[in-house]
Parts: structure tokens; C-alpha cells; sequence
């Protein structure tokens, strides 16, 4: 894994310690889970503004049903 230094202020560390205590060694994984969290809303709202300017029309969405069925074997004849 890599290390980062990054320093917070005092009010951030404070309410860091309060939910995820140094003491407790959840803070490292609380820090990575909050990287995590905002890197996939960065990633979502990339996505919605990319939709906003070119939106889907109906065309783009065909669908071709017979794509999605199982082929169905042939039967044959019992004798």
C-alpha cells in the first residue's frame, strides 16, 4: 500500500478522533473507506453530467428481445 501525509485541521481531527480513535486503529480504514465514498460520488456525478449533456435517445437504447432468449433446442422425434 501506499502512504499519504495529509494534514487536517484542528476541528477535522478533533471529530476524526471522536468517530474513529487513533487508539482504536479503525482510523486508517475509516480514512480509506471515506477516500473511497468520495471517489465513487466524484465518479457518479462525472456520469450524470456527461447524461446531462448528451442524453440517451430512443434510438440508443434498441434492444433486439431475441438477443436475450435462450436458444431453444430442436426436438426431435421419438420412435
Amino acid at each position: 500500500m501506499k502512504q499519504l501525509l495529509v494534514e487536517v485541521d484542528d476541528d477535522i481531527a478533533a471529530s476524526l478522533e471522536h468517530v474513529a480513535p487513533a487508539r482504536s486503529r479503525r482510523r486508517s480504514e475509516f480514512i480509506r473507506m471515506a477516500i473511497r465514498k468520495a471517489l465513487w460520488e466524484e465518479q457518479e456525478r462525472a456520469t450524470a453530467e456527461a447524461y446531462r449533456r448528451q442524453p440517451d435517445s430512443s434510438s440508443d437504447a434498441y434492444l433486439d428481445p431475441k438477443a436475450w432468449e435462450p436458444k431453444r433446442k430442436k426436438q426431435g422425434r421419438s420412435t
